[in-house]
């Protein structure tokens, strides 16, 4: 594993989960964090966890869905710590949207917070990156965006944008000196999937989930996929004609 040479660094959604997991173990490994989210309290409790363990993480209220203050919050965090080195969209909700019913206003949340406020968190400060030749772009996405689930049409389609939009800032961003990751979790036990009332295979505990993202974000990966038994068969599919994928996908409602 690389050595650890973020000086600052953001992850969005760090009030709880994934993002909570993450700032705090950047944290512990040297950076200066800041950790944005919508829920100020939660964050507070994050930087009394963190101080208490002798690192740093900067509370950051931000709500992502809001693109334009996003993209101006960002930049002038950027300004006041001397650039940042790694930017982490984390931030993200779930929600089933079948399209028997399709209700709009879900979909709409889904659409704003994992693909507006996303694409907001990655661009706010890519230019910047670029002219120090330097920098880190993250995207948290997840296995549900190499297929349309059944009854997930917004969230399934909304990681699809996200894996797409990476591996395109991807290439652009060759020879640049700006890496880009873009992590593709299964179920991992948090406040997104405490609600899901369907089975969730290879359930991973944060921890677990948190340090495979740490080091992968270290090695530098252009993309990381895990656990692997969810991963493989989920790729797989992908391969699949449509008559039988569409029939699988039927079985797992």
């Amino acid at each position: 594993m690389a050595e650890m040479s973020y000086r600052t660094a953001l992850v969005t959604g760090a009030s709880s989960g994934l993002g909570r997991g993450l700032a705090l173990w950047l944290a512990r490994r040297g950076a200066r964090v800041f950790a944005a989210g919508r829920r100020l309290p939660q964050l507070q409790a994050l930087r009394d966890e963190a101080q208490a363990a002798g690192v740093t993480v900067e509370p950051v209220e931000l709500d992502v869905t809001q693109a334009d203050a996003t993209l101006e919050r960002i930049r002038a965090l950027d300004a006041e710590c001397g650039g940042l080195d790694l930017v982490v969209a984390n931030a993200g909700v779930g929600g089933t949207t079948n399209a028997k019913k399709l209700p709009w206003e879900r979909v709409r949340g889904i659409i704003d917070t994992n693909v507006t406020g996303a694409a907001a968190t990655l661009s706010a400060v890519l230019p910047q990156m670029v002219e120090r030749k330097r920098g880190h772009l993250v995207g948290v996405s997840s296995l549900a965006g190499f297929r349309g689930l059944a009854g997930h049409a917004a969230y399934s389609a909304s990681k699809a944008f996200l894996s797409t939009f990476m591996e395109s800032l991807r290439v652009d961003l060759r020879g640049t000196g700006v890496r880009v990751t873009c992590i593709y979790p299964g179920f991992v036990k948090s406040e997104l999937t405490a609600t899901n009332n369907f089975p969730m295979p290879f359930l991973m505990e944060t921890e677990d989930a948190v340090e495979r993202m740490g080091k992968g974000i270290l090695r530098g990966d252009a993309e990381l996929s895990f656990p692997w038994q969810l991963a493989v068969p989920t790729r797989v599919a992908k391969l699949l004609p449509n008559p039988l994928f569409d029939a699988a996908a039927r079985r797992l409602r």
